[in-house]
C-alpha cells in the first residue's frame, strides 16, 4: 500500500511518520486490497478541537473517506483508523452477504429447472 501524507501547518516529523504507518497497516488485516491512502492533517488554533486529520482509501471499487478532529494529533489519527476500520468491516460483510445471495439465487434456479445467465 502506498501512504501519502499531506501535513498542512505542522511538521511532519518521524514519530508521526511512524505512527501513521503503523495505523495503516493494521488495516490491512482487514482482508481488503487497499491500493493506497491519501492522509492530510492539520492544526487550526481558532478552533476548539484544533487537530483536524482527514484520509482517504483507494480500494478496488468505491474509495472510503473519512475525517475526526480532536485536540490531540495521536488521538485523532486513532479515531480516524477507527472509522476506517470499521467502514472496511462493513463493507467486507456488504460484499460477503452479497456473495451469498447470489449463490442463493443460483441454486434456487438449478432447483426448479432454470439457469442463470
Amino acid at each position: 500500500m502506498h501512504i501519502h501524507l499531506s501535513p498542512r501547518n505542522i511538521a511532519l516529523t518521524g514519530a508521526i511518520h511512524a505512527f501513521i504507518a503503523e495505523k495503516m497497516t493494521h488495516l490491512e488485516g482487514h482482508g481488503q486490497e487497499i491500493l493506497a491512502a491519501h492522509i492530510v492533517f492539520f492544526h487550526d488554533q481558532n478552533k476548539k478541537k484544533p487537530f483536524v486529520v482527514k484520509a482517504h482509501l483507494g480500494l478496488s471499487g468505491p474509495d472510503i473517506f473519512c475525517e475526526d478532529a480532536e485536540s490531540d494529533l495521536y488521538a485523532a489519527i486513532d479515531k480516524v483508523v477507527h472509522k476506517l476500520s470499521a467502514q472496511l468491516s462493513k463493507r467486507k460483510t456488504r460484499q460477503k452477504s452479497h456473495k451469498k445471495h447470489l449463490t442463493q439465487l443460483e441454486r434456487e434456479s438449478v432447483k426448479r429447472g432454470y439457469r442463470r445467465r
